[in-house]
């Protein structure tokens, strides 16, 4: 049989590991353990209240009873002293009177009259244990000293005082020991005085056990420590009561106000008795009325409203469509009217094509406003829908002197998506940056990753101001109200783009500065019904003050549709460009998008490394221009 024999180095080496983990596991218990305190801490207002008077009372009854235990010990050991001190004269007289008779330390009756007046001093039995024990001694030599009850005190005696005493002083000291050898420390209080006598100075000292003054102090400390433990649990006891009397109203009004503010308002408070609680339970009660009251009538004036705008929109279509057909009929025959006729015409003609655009979107806005749009996803190539919509708005760009620039992969980009509604959100943001680019070149660009898909259009026309980018989708807003439109707009469409980003649970954000354009991005999941967390393009360009370090004041990125991602801001207005990282995610700061790849360029199969704002802008090869 083999043994074998384990190195205590190979046992400390295997005993490391697993201390370790021990350890870890010991200190993540505790890290959740004081994680769900500091939790109940923060939630629980009678937890704190609790906690406070707990700790203020103890320190105040701690005070309280140390102050009371300290004096009750002063006045038992002064007691005991007092006790001594009297005993101590007595013995010295005493023991002076016997002693008066001898002149020598070498008469033959000095030790039997020694041992006689430490017997009586001690009580007159010699044999009793744990009592007083009294000795004489002798300054001088051959003297045999004398103690009663006969044990050896002599560890107990102290050269200082035996020197106090011996110089003719009257003095005293505390000592531990055990001179009848019980095993059990006793404590005694040591009396000495000097005792003057023919043949010289002889000392006498009292060792009283302290035992029955410790008792009386020990249980007068219980008695107060206890008194003391049971104020403090009375008065958690009752400050838990008063505050549950107090909180508990609290916690019914704040579960009541979440069920309001989920929409039961029907909810209310009981009310019991008259009251401050009571008074603000029926205040609450009657603020929940007001604003049940408040919010059905809202709603319903709402209801009214959204049934009043489809109800005339509706209405509306008769008499459009008997007003185009005789308005088509005469624009039909403008060129045979006089000049001022054939104007007229032409303005009806083009006054009816807004009218009409305008009528249908007030129907769109009706069906977001009823809950009514429905969304109708399918695979996509969104590559040609962008083609498409740049070939739409080709005639309004050369009017307009603004080149287009389109940089689109050559792999298709599929996303489960309404194409109709798409194309629309594209055509009234390319419209918008037609109209506001000044003759600029305005660039478009499609990028996607594994779980999004995203369309920037960039203009550099006049930008927008600081705040404005959350003004832009707002119903009929317009940022210069004073400037006549190119194009028509009938101040709904960015509104109904916002609904369309939306019913696809996508984002729509802005960004602008001024004298520097603007740039809006569309953000839609690949697959629907998925929640975004990033996009895949940047929402600030990469010339932007921002970008480049600029110090002019510039407007932020507001992200005002879709589902708003984990871990972004608290306001739904969507990830600041100063803190967004370069792929658009909320949350990524300025020196995540230094580090990280630039992810503004798309990173699908197919695509090539152009950037349409970058240096290798595609050169213009007309009035419109895709890059491949």
């Amino acid at each position: 049989m083999v043994r074998t024999l384990t190195s205590p180095f190979v046992l400390a080496a295997r005993a490391i590991p697993a201390g370790r983990r021990l350890w870890r596991a010991a200190a993540a218990r505790a890290a959740v353990v004081a994680a769900g305190l500091r939790r109940t801490w923060r939630r629980s207002l009678q937890v704190r209240v609790v906690t406070i008077t707990l700790v203020a009372s103890s320190l105040l009854v701690g005070g309280f009873a140390y102050l009371v235990v300290h004096n009750i010990t002063d006045i038992v050991l002064e007691n005991a002293r007092r006790d001594v001190e009297g005993r101590l004269s007595d013995g010295q007289e005493y023991a002076a009177k016997q002693l008066s008779n001898h002149t020598t330390p070498s008469e033959q009756g000095l030790k039997a009259t020694f041992e006689n007046t430490v017997n009586y001093l001690a009580g007159g039995d010699p044999a009793q244990l744990g009592g007083v024990v009294v000795t004489l001694r002798a300054s001088a030599p051959g003297v045999v000293p004398a103690t009663s009850p006969q044990v050896d005190v002599n560890d107990m005696l102290s050269a200082e005082l035996r020197h106090q005493v011996e110089s003719g002083h009257v003095a005293d000291q505390i000592r531990t020991g055990d001179p009848f050898g019980t095993g059990t420390p006793t404590k005694y209080l040591i009396y000495g005085s000097p005792v003057p006598t023919r043949f010289g100075q002889v000392q006498l000292y009292y060792f009283v056990p302290l035992t029955r003054w410790d008792q009386i102090a020990t249980g007068a400390r219980s008695t107060v420590l206890a008194t003391g433990f049971a104020l403090v649990l009375l008065l958690g006891l009752l400050s838990g009561l008063v505050t549950r009397m107090v909180v508990n109203p609290v916690r019914v009004a704040a579960r009541t106000a979440q069920r309001l503010s989920a929409g039961l308002l029907d909810q209310r408070m009981v009310v019991n008795g008259e009251d401050d609680l009571a008074m603000l339970a029926a205040s609450f009660n009657q603020m929940a009325t007001n604003l049940q009251r408040q919010i059905v009538r809202l709603e319903e004036m709402s209801r009214l409203q959204r049934r009043f705008t489809s109800d005339v929109s509706h209405e509306l279509r008769t008499p459009l469509t008997t007003v185009r057909m005789a308005a088509d009929l005469i624009y039909a025959e403008r060129d045979s009217f006089d000049p001022a006729v054939t104007r007229t015409a032409e303005l009806l003609h083009a006054e009816l094509d807004r009218f009409e655009d305008l009528l249908t979107d007030l129907l769109e806005i009706s069906r977001f406003d009823a809950g009514f749009a429905m969304l109708d996803a399918e695979p996509t190539d969104l590559v040609p829908v962008v083609r498409r919509v740049v070939d739409q708005l080709e005639p309004l760009a050369r009017q307009c002197r603004a080149p287009l620039r389109v940089t689109v992969p050559d792999a298709p980009v599929i996303a489960e998506v309404d194409p109709r509604r798409v194309e629309r959100i594209l055509r009234n943001l390319l419209g918008n940056a037609v109209e506001h680019g000044v003759g600029k070149p305005v660039e478009v660009v499609l990028g996607a990753d594994e779980t999004a898909v995203a369309i920037t259009v960039r203009d550099h026309g006049v930008g927008l101001k600081p705040g404005e980018e959350k003004l832009v989708f707002n119903r009929f807003w317009r940022a210069d109200p004073s400037r006549a439109r190119q194009t028509g707009g009938t101040g709904l469409g960015l509104s109904i783009s916002l609904e369309d980003a939306r019913l696809h649970g996508g984002w729509l954000e802005a960004w602008g500065a001024p004298g520097h354009g603007a740039q809006f991005r569309l953000t839609l999941p690949t697959r629907a019904g998925d929640r975004l967390t990033s996009s895949p393009l940047r929402l600030v360009p990469a010339d932007a003050p921002e970008a480049v370090g600029g110090s002019e004041s510039t407007g932020r990125s507001e992200l005002v549709g879709g589902t708003q991602p984990s871990g972004g801001p608290e306001s739904v207005t969507g990830p600041d460009p100063a803190t967004s990282g370069s792929d658009g995610a909320p949350g990524a700061g300025a020196a995540e998008r230094a580090e990280a790849p630039d992810r503004t360029a798309p990173s699908g199969p197919g695509w090539t490394p152009t950037r349409p704002a970058g240096p290798r802008a595609p050169v213009e090869a007309g009035p419109s221009e895709v890059t491949r």
